[in-house]
């Protein structure tokens, strides 16, 4: 890769990796849901109109609109909302790999070599490790929260892949129109029409500008970015950038947040960081070798199939 195309997925890296931080904030600022709504009304509007009509059957992009906008981030803002810290959001989210390499094992036949089960092993390993050093210091609900986050953006990897969209910036955008609504109704049902009131009547820059980094830097710059660099490059030259998505995550937490990273969760870190590049890097070395004369589009280590990882 040319340098600046390197500084370029390092950048990505690190904007999704503050985003964990920036999420935490915004939570005081919104309800968990309604934020995830706000997140995803902004991140469509007004770019739906300037990315042509979607170029995948309208059944991909509800299931992956539910799954991953309604289902993945609705639980992760939930669980963030109710204690679960920025720095290990960021790491206990990447365990997405296995769940996308379980699912695809069950859904599409695709059966896991021994490197791939190897990595599978070490990252579900790194996860039992965070839980223990989360039981002893944290809310252990959620903790779950996010897992179950990961199980899901696990099931609409496997969705996004049966979908196979051609252009990931277009895929992404109409995806973002569909957890609008649901998303809006489970806040009025479960936070209240009073809480939702409040929060959008104290809007201030502060709030308006979290807004805009998750939807539009995070969401359509990263997606932007990274399509470009998929486009010109191999996925397995490209993959282990996303690696450094909790590394930025932990330290950005660490440093703005003041969260404590204790020796077990930096044991945790590297179990599930390193289960995670084996998980997702043996499927691109495999897809590779399978079709050495085209860029492959396998899913990226951690990340969805369709672009890279959004949190």
């Amino acid at each position: 890769m040319r340098p600046l195309h390197i500084a370029l997925a390092v950048l990505v890296a690190a904007l999704w990796g503050v985003n964990f931080v920036v999420i935490e904030v915004g939570l005081d600022h919104f309800p968990p849901l309604l934020f995830s709504a706000l997140r995803f009304l902004v991140a469509a509007l007004p770019a739906v109109f300037f990315v042509g009509r979607p170029k995948v059957a309208w059944k991909w992009i509800v299931g992956v609109g539910l799954a991953l906008g309604v289902a993945k981030f609705g639980l992760l803002f939930i669980g963030m909302d109710r204690g679960m810290g920025a720095g290990l959001s960021s790491l206990v989210l990447q365990v997405q790999a296995v769940f996308t390499a379980l699912f695809a094992a069950l859904v599409l036949g695709e059966r896991p070599g021994k490197v791939k089960l190897s990595g599978m092993a070490i990252a579900l390993s790194g996860i039992g490790v965070a839980a223990v050093d989360e039981g002893a210091s944290g809310p252990v609900l959620a903790f779950v929260l996010v897992i179950a986050a990961a199980a899901c953006w696990g099931v609409s990897n496997v969705l996004t892949r049966r979908a196979a969209p051609p252009d990931s910036l277009n895929f992404m955008v109409w995806v973002s129109t569909v957890p609008v609504l649901p998303l809006l109704g489970l806040s009025l049902l479960f936070e209240g029409w009073d809480r939702d009131r409040d929060a959008l009547a104290a809007l201030d820059w502060s709030g308006a500008g979290i807004i805009v980094y998750v939807a539009w830097v995070v969401t359509i710059f990263g997606f932007g970015a990274w399509g470009f660099l998929l486009s010109r490059y191999q996925a397995s030259s490209v993959a282990p950038f996303t690696l450094l998505v909790p590394v930025f995550g932990i330290s950005s937490a660490a440093l703005l947040l003041g969260e404590a990273v204790s020796p077990l969760r930096w044991c945790a870190a590297a179990l599930l960081v390193g289960g995670v590049a084996l998980t997702s890097l043996a499927g691109v070395r495999r897809a590779r070798a399978a079709a050495p004369e085209t860029p492959e589009p396998a899913p990226m280590a951690g990340q969805p199939d369709y672009v890279g990882n959004v949190p």
